[in-house]
């Protein structure tokens, strides 16, 4: 059965529509059992509460039976979304060739029941075994009051999202071998983070790397974008060779700083081409948060907003930037980190050193800023918001212009923005040349792929951020996790408050000699505290 093919339930006989719903669907949504009944008979009193322990252990039995069975109609009987898990289902069997399903529940914590699974997939004469781990939860019907599966997806397989689909065939991109600047090889068993990565790498870019596809039992994501993830090879394919411009070296050490903090992610490139070196994520699903992530970067926004103030002519680097206790934009108040001591007479430089955000807040009132300018610099200046072309997915910041209290709060990384921690790797980079690099993942020699362009920033901006950058990496707020790296750095430190969260995230970005790096820890408190040692291992390793 496939989608656009309605299943609904008649009088305890499956039914299927194609179109709109009949009076049987009617039925079943208002509780009605059908057969026996009088049409004028009132609605049936269904069962209220959580499923009991006996109900969700028949519901489990009866699921896994059918699924066993290959009777995907009659399983998705015990859903709660019967259609999707029809469908889903029947794929199973039909599209990815999985037979002789055994599923053994394991022990329920509550509604939770987690299960393995044995099947083997047969596809042309080529046989394999296939196991894996999942789990379901058991919940009641809102109007059937039945125990229901809770319909989800990564029930049939924890890899599987919303409207993805399980396949057996020829791969549809052929293998590709990825090998860093140095020639090394990208495998991702030594760099686990990189998976995702290199699954778009392979889907993008397979066949032009000149390898052929092989038999495999694959996840097609429904965004065409993400490409497959392989689950089983029953026949391999020739790999292609795919040049990136990753740094083992670098990746190496960015796998290892982010292992040590649980949701943290880390990018770096090189400043002199826009090339990244490293991206890596500690997380328990498989998003690449390090590219593709949305979050309010803090005060390392403050290196945008600098460079606005300054481009403005509001001030400079050694000019009056005050840092009082609190500061109020349109009925917003705004303070600094607990335990920072005001200073009414402190320069630019030093109140971006310590990250003082008062001082910020009460500069976006004068004259000659707008709700438009932050937006402005961030485009033009550092290229965010713009369409890259990385090579792979990749979100490219957002600095919405913005009225009212989130013009001053855009301004010290809380309001609307929303970044990564590729975009303030990037800039970063651009901050420390004053050349606005678009990032690549692939040179762009391998397709030709046309480039974001922006202007960059004024030679006389570059020169004031990167003394307002060394100040931080040496004497500010980024001082602790800085500590040790010689020759030319730089560093912002960011704290991130989040509704909800008992901590701050943690934002910290930097230089050192030609590798610009940033990175994230979701819940990891001050910015210099978790994040910082994360991009000072990184910094450290070089490119």
């Amino acid at each position: 059965m496939r989608k656009g093919v309605k299943v609904t339930l008649v009088g305890g006989v499956f039914a299927v529509m194609v179109g709109g719903a009949g009076y049987g669907a009617y039925n079943l949504v208002n509780g009605v059992t059908g057969g026996g009944g009088s049409p004028g008979a009132g609605p049936k009193t269904v069962k209220a509460g959580p499923p009991t322990s006996g109900e969700i252990g028949e519901t489990t039995k009866k699921f896994f039976a059918a699924w066993a069975k290959g009777d995907a109609r009659q399983a998705s009987y015990y859903t709660n979304n019967a259609e999707a898990a029809s469908t889903l289902l029947t794929g199973y069997r039909e599209d990815a060739h999985l037979t002789k399903v055994k599923l053994v529940p394991g022990k329920a914590t509550g509604a939770v029941v987690p299960f393995s699974v044995e099947a083997t997939v047969s596809y042309k004469g080529k046989t394999e075994p296939f196991a894996y781990d999942s789990e379901l939860t058991v919940v009641r019907g809102k109007t059937t009051g039945r125990a229901l599966v809770d319909w989800q997806p990564s029930v049939v397989h924890p890899d599987l999202e919303r409207d993805d689909t399980l396949e057996t065939g020829e791969a549809a991109a052929p293998p590709v071998q990825a090998v860093d600047r140095h020639d090394q090889v990208l495998d991702r068993k030594v760099y686990p983070s990189l998976g995702p990565v290199l699954d778009q790498l392979r889907a993008k870019y397979g066949d032009e790397a000149g390898g052929t596809p092989g038999i495999e039992l694959y996840v097609r994501r429904a965004d065409e974008d993400a490409g497959t993830k392989t689950l089983l090879t029953l026949s391999k394919g020739k790999a292609g060779r795919l040049e990136t411009t990753l740094s083992a070296p670098a990746q190496r050490a960015a796998e290892k700083a982010v292992a040590q903090h649980p949701e943290s992610s880390v990018v770096a490139v090189q400043p002199s081409s826009g090339e990244v070196l490293a991206v890596a994520n500690h997380r328990q699903d498989a998003f690449n948060a390090a590219f593709e992530g949305k979050l309010a970067p803090g005060s390392t926004m403050k290196i945008v907003s600098a460079a606005m103030l300054i481009d403005k002519g509001v001030t400079k680097a050694s000019g009056p930037a005050p840092c009082p206790d609190t500061a109020v934009w349109q009925g917003q108040q705004v303070n600094n980190l607990k335990g920072m001591a005001p200073n009414e007479s402190a320069t630019l430089s030093e109140s971006f050193a310590r990250s003082c955000n008062t001082a910020f807040v009460k500069l976006v009132d004068e004259d000659g800023i707008s709700d438009e300018s932050l937006t402005e610099e961030a485009q033009q200046g550092f290229g965010l918001g713009l369409d890259w072309k990385v090579g792979v997915t990749t979100t490219d910041g957002s600095v919405p212009a913005s009225p009212g209290p989130d013009r001053a709060m855009n301004v010290i990384g809380q309001g609307q923005v929303q970044m990564n921690p590729l975009n303030m790797a990037s800039v970063t980079a651009t901050a420390m040349t004053g050349a606005f690099r678009q990032p690549v993942i692939v040179p762009r020699a391998m397709d030709d792929r046309e480039l974001a362009q922006a202007r960059g920033l004024p030679a006389a901006t570059v020169g004031q951020l990167r003394q307002m950058m060394n100040r931080t990496a040496v004497s500010g707020t980024g001082a602790g996790a800085m500590a040790g790296l010689s020759g030319r750095i730089g560093a912002k430190t960011g704290s991130a408050e989040v509704t909800g969260q008992e901590k701050p995230n943690s934002w910290f970005t930097g230089y050192r000699e030609d590798v610009a790096a940033a990175a994230v820890a979701q819940e990891g408190g001050h910015g210099g505290d978790t994040a910082g040692p994360i991009v000072a291992a990184v910094l450290a390793a070089g490119s």
